[in-house]
């Protein structure tokens, strides 16, 4: 499980580095409500890269719980799907990216439901 902590650490790198990107290299580019879309974006990318991070650290209290992982991955997709399509909608104005945010809110929602499951069941 540390693949998780490594990969959540390099995520927040990209994190930030796309949150300088939309603070300093779009802010006077594109429009403010798609400006809006990708802080939104970065935030929910910064948060869940933490969770990432998290989800290692607890694999190594409980380290019985292969389920942490499901969860885990299902945080990357949320990233990915959720972040992804809003930087990809603000940077091209393609506003029917917006339609794949919700796939990814679903992701987040699944991994943290199942990673809480997974850390109940094994009490």
């Amino acid at each position: 499980m540390k693949i998780f902590i490594v990969i959540g650490v390099f995520a927040m790198a990209v994190g930030v580095v796309l949150g300088a990107f939309g603070a300093h290299g779009l802010k006077t580019r594109i429009e403010p409500n798609l400006l809006a879309a990708y802080q939104t974006g970065v935030e929910y990318h910064l948060y869940h890269a933490l969770g990432l991070i998290l989800i290692g650290l607890l694999a190594y209290q409980f380290p019985d719980v292969s389920a942490l992982k499901w969860g885990a991955w299902c945080l990357m997709w949320g990233v990915l799907l959720f972040s992804g399509s809003l930087y990809l909608m603000a940077i091209t104005g393609i506003r029917w990216l917006g339609a794949i945010t919700p796939l990814g809110g679903t992701a987040f929602i699944i991994g943290w439901v199942w990673i809480g499951w997974a850390l109940i069941r094994s009490a």
